[in-house]
């Protein structure tokens, strides 16, 4: 099993920009058309590292795997997470998603990480959302999310311990043209706190970061777009000194793959960051030079 995710992960590395458009045409021009181009949009899966204000209608329920993958600190670093997930929408405007991740690490010679080549399994996370205005009824639409996990395996060293946190996710989003371009904002604050088992070191981090995405409907079943990405992260929870920032672009695809099935394709490149202390263009001791995402669901 190892092995076979190796291999997806040395494959995904050595894809570039270039082969990710060169996919995405081969995929606009052999996809059918099964959705009606006086659809409005659902921005609940149109987005690959953000999301948007849809929650689903009452009663769905949808299976989801998630495989994001992060590359590039300096020397070798490949990390692949994989995350199966189960959502269900109890009520109107909430919905309640569960997850569990296994992640891939593969780090040889990255400054202030041991090296270390591992696949676990990594944890388990609860993600909450509530709508509080439907765009559809309001200017805007507007979710609140709280997406909550707890660790074994520390998603960025593979270090094993104990990590805790929240993702706090205020989302907006509203049709630009109607049917045809939207827009999405968040706004973004992630508390965490670890303790590594072995040095028995305990430290805490808190990331705040704002995200703005744009997607256009060029075939009714097919959306393309892009999204931009802010970071800024701090010691401590409370936002303490700053460790560093980072500024991430790139492409984002939407497939409609028939009535029940969806795939989204992302990936991002850090254009922009600093580390403290650093005169550098690029922050590679806190994130990565690369990140890349696909998301395969299918309601049941």
């Amino acid at each position: 099993m190892a092995n076979a995710v190796e291999a997806v992960v040395v494959f995904a590395m050595r894809l570039g920009a270039h082969t990710i458009w060169t996919a995405i045409a081969f995929g606009v021009a052999l996809a059918p058309a099964c959705v009606s181009a006086e659809e409005s949009f659902d921005t609940e899966h149109i987005f690959g590292f953000m999301i948007g204000t849809d929650v689903g209608n009452p009663g769905e329920r949808e299976f989801q795997t998630q495989t994001t993958g992060r590359f590039g600190k300096g020397g070798t670093y490949r990390a692949l997470q994989q995350e199966v997930e189960i959502e269900v929408v109890p009520l109107p405007n909430f919905r309640i998603e569960v997850g569990g991740t296994a992640t891939l690490h593969d780090i040889t010679g990255v400054p202030d990480i041991d090296d270390r080549r591992q696949f676990n399994f990594q944890g388990a996370s609860l993600d909450l959302r509530y709508r509080l205005l439907d765009r559809e009824r309001a200017p805007f639409g507007l979710t609140v999310a709280a997406e909550l996990h707890g660790d074994r395996i520390d998603e960025t060293s593979g270090a094993k311990g104990r990590m805790y946190g929240t993702d706090f996710t205020l989302a907006f989003d509203r049709e630009l043209v109607p049917n045809f371009v939207i827009g999405a904002l968040n706004l973004i604050y992630q508390p965490e706190w670890a303790r590594f088992e072995v040095a028995g070191v305990s430290e805490k981090s808190s990331t705040i970061g704002a995200a703005f995405g744009g997607m256009v409907r060029v075939r009714p079943n097919f959306l393309l777009g892009g999204e931009m990405r802010y970071f800024r992260q701090y010691e401590g929870i409370g936002l303490g000194e700053l460790s560093g920032q980072a500024l991430f672009v790139g492409p984002t695809a939407y497939f409609q793959l028939s009535e029940r099935s969806r795939l989204t394709l992302s990936w991002s490149m850090q254009a922009w960051g600093r580390s403290a202390g650093s005169g550098g263009n690029l922050d590679l001791v806190n994130f990565e030079r690369h990140q890349a995402r696909l998301v395969f669901g299918v309601n049941f």
